[in-house]
């Protein structure tokens, strides 16, 4: 992860993007519990909400493959449909790992 080359592509100072980045982590933890949560029940529409705002959030950080899962989780919700959701949820929660790993790395 090449926190440089990130934080030049979205327009900000490396300590910047860092504070933002950390305070992404601490941010997307309690969405993808959430997320995790509205997946397990089938509420869809909350679903949706969660994903649409961990879509945002990375998309303008430059995390684009978080960016990318979140639309597809955002999109089978919008359609009522999120069956299966679940390991795409599983696979976002493992990319801010790595991230969250590399920052206290």
């Amino acid at each position: 992860m090449d926190l440089k080359k990130l934080s030049e592509k979205v327009g900000l100072e490396e300590d910047e993007y860092i504070e933002l980045l950390e305070l992404f982590i601490e941010i997307s933890t309690v969405d993808i519990i959430k997320l995790e949560n509205a997946v397990g029940t089938e509420n869809a529409e909350e679903a949706e909400k969660v994903a649409h705002s961990l879509k945002g959030a990375s998309a303008s950080l430059g995390l684009t493959e978080i960016a990318e899962i979140a639309r597809l989780i955002e999109n089978r919700a919008s359609k009522k449909s999120i069956y299966e959701s679940i390991t795409l949820v599983a696979s976002i929660k493992e990319k801010i790992k790595t991230i969250e790993q590399f920052m206290s790395g």
